[in-house]
């Protein structure tokens, strides 16, 4: 093994690489990590020594500007260079064989996507975890609101060239502070990378340069993500792209997709949240990225892509299942339509979901006060379970606000199998220019529990463009798109099926200040009155992606 070798990239920049080669005559096939967590944590060392004793050479390499690599460190924007660069060196190394494969998670997971699109031919295989489709959507903004914590949390802890002590600041103040666009400042440090998130609130020219590009890929990958990871319909799209766009025939045949019920980290336990789903959760996620590998690098015909391309476990029922597509060709989407007479909010309310269509009935209103929002309770996204709740969470105590409107369908007399993706079509209007819809489908258990499983928000001024951004008429009903993103769950017997919709999902996302002023740059909040409608002119809808029992 070597320590702190320089790899040269383009611009004359040396990036610190840790090598580890088997204690054999070679050349070798490689494995490629490219990290900004410290290439000498115990997590990359137990992994080099894994692999290094089954025949490969495992580099892992700090990224631009952290711990041991020299230049600055800016979120993103120089992976794919640097990535091919790497690739290129290890490629004309003595003991490489010429081919390489790339894994890791999170952010190593798109060190991967990005220098896939350069094509280097030593490239052979990729196997990125929890990995986002679009920076943009999937990462920063979600339906055009702002991933607060993730923004600050892993901003300011990475604004450095080592990782940031957390202890360092005082969340609530950080989280609670406006404007956003002085928060790193205001928190002893100035991230340019940060200031540039919030100065591009649309989607435009910064972050279509670094969203895959399946068109320009020309690599088997396997994916794996989890159910309540924020990635999950993220990489769902990934496979699909790939499987549709990717540059030769072989290579859109060999895309393959493990999804679990798990969060950011990939099968650690069999719980997630406050639901155990039981022994079939735990796998072995290392074993099947090493059949990939010898696979792809070294011509072991180990049987893995005689396997159907997706893997996934069907919450509920606690099952892995194996399928060939995605949305599953079975699926019938099925509205299920949002009801009351008027009194939705607050516990007990009167708002219920059913595929009957409404005929004229009362619209539900409340308040949306961002100096009242409501708090994140568990969900669909990628921060550690210390900074907030994530998974499956009971959300009565959130569902008895006012300002949540809770719709419930009758008791199941049979088993639903929802899996795939789940869409909120909206009519709203509000008193304020701009504000925000947040979505959350539950599922009820005969005890009560109100247990989240996938989520989604829309920020008003983008209901109808991502791209270009504009205000409403205040009163006016408006249609709105919410993507929930995607689950698979089966709604058991005596269960119910739930939608609970609000205006916040704070500090995961930001508080919508009700202005409709520029994104980020002042501190005034106003009160927002909400009206959600369900007649027979606006039909207000939950569609679900039905798969039929065997």
């Amino acid at each position: 093994m070597r320590f702190d070798v320089p790899v040269p990239m383009r611009d004359g920049v040396d990036l610190s690489t840790d090598i580890y080669t088997p204690d054999a005559p070679g050349p070798f096939p490689a494995l490629l990590v490219r990290t900004p967590y410290d290439n000498s944590d115990r997590r990359y060392v137990d992994e080099a020594c894994f692999y290094a004793s089954r025949g490969y050479v495992y580099a892992v390499q700090d990224c631009r500007g952290r711990y041991d690599s020299d230049g600055v460190f800016y979120a993103w924007f120089d992976e794919a260079s640097d990535g091919h660069d790497t690739l290129e060196w290890i490629g004309r190394q003595s003991w490489c064989d010429g081919n390489i494969g790339m894994l890791g998670a999170s952010y190593d997971g798109f060190t991967q996507w990005a220098a896939a699109r350069l094509r280097s031919p030593y490239l052979k295989a990729m196997a990125p975890r929890v990995m986002h489709s679009d920076t943009w959507r999937e990462t920063h903004y979600f339906g055009g609101a702002f991933a607060l914590t993730l923004a600050l949390y892993w901003g300011l802890r990475n604004s450095a060239r080592t990782r940031q002590n957390a202890d360092a600041h005082d969340w609530d103040e950080v989280l609670w502070s406006l404007p956003l666009l002085d928060a790193d400042r205001r928190s002893g440090r100035d991230v340019k990378y940060y200031q540039d998130w919030i100065r591009h609130p649309a989607y435009d020219d910064y972050w279509r340069e670094i969203t895959n590009r399946y068109s320009d890929i020309d690599v088997p990958i396997l994916n794996m993500t989890g159910w309540f990871d924020v990635s999950g319909g993220g990489n769902l799209l990934n496979l699909t792209g790939m499987m549709r766009e990717g540059i030769s025939a072989k290579t859109r045949r060999s895309q393959k997709l493990i999804i679990g019920p798990w969060p950011h980290s990939l099968a650690m336990s069999t719980k997630t949240g406050q639901i155990d789903f039981g022994p079939g959760a735990e796998v072995d996620l290392r074993a099947i990225e090493l059949r990939w590998f010898d696979y792809w690098l070294k011509g072991v015909d180990d049987g893995i892509m005689d396997e159907p391309p997706i893997r996934l476990f069907v919450m509920g029922e606690n099952v892995w299942r194996d399928e060939r597509e995605w949305p599953l060709a079975r699926t019938t989407f099925i509205d299920y339509y949002l009801h009351s007479a008027g009194g939705a909010g607050g516990a007990p309310g009167n708002g219920s979901l059913d595929t009957e269509r409404p005929a004229d009935e009362p619209p539900d209103r409340y308040t949306y006060d961002p100096r009242n929002p409501v708090p994140t309770l568990g969900g669909n996204h990628d921060m550690p379970p210390e900074v907030l709740s994530v998974g499956p969470w009971d959300q009565r105590p959130i569902e008895a606000r006012e300002d949540v409107l809770v719709y419930t369908g009758a008791l199941l007399e049979e088993d639903v199998e929802v899996t795939g993706p789940v869409v909120l079509k909206l009519y709203a209007s509000s008193t304020a220019p701009d504000t925000d819809f947040t979505a959350r489908l539950m599922d009820v258990y005969p005890d009560g529990r109100s247990m989240n499983l996938c989520e989604g928000v829309i920020r008003a001024r983008y209901r109808d463009s991502f791209e270009h951004p504009s205000l409403m008429e205040p009163g006016t009903v408006y249609e709105f798109t919410i993507s929930l993103e995607v689950t698979s769950n089966l709604f058991k017997q005596g269960h119910r099926i739930r939608l609970d919709l609000s205006s916040s999902n704070f500090p995961r996302i930001d508080r919508n200040p009700n202005t409709g002023h520029d994104f980020g740059v002042d501190a005034e909040l106003r009160v927002a009155q909400q009206t959600v409608y369900h007649s027979r002119r606006y039909p207000s809808r939950l569609i679900l992606p039905i798969v039929p029992r065997a």
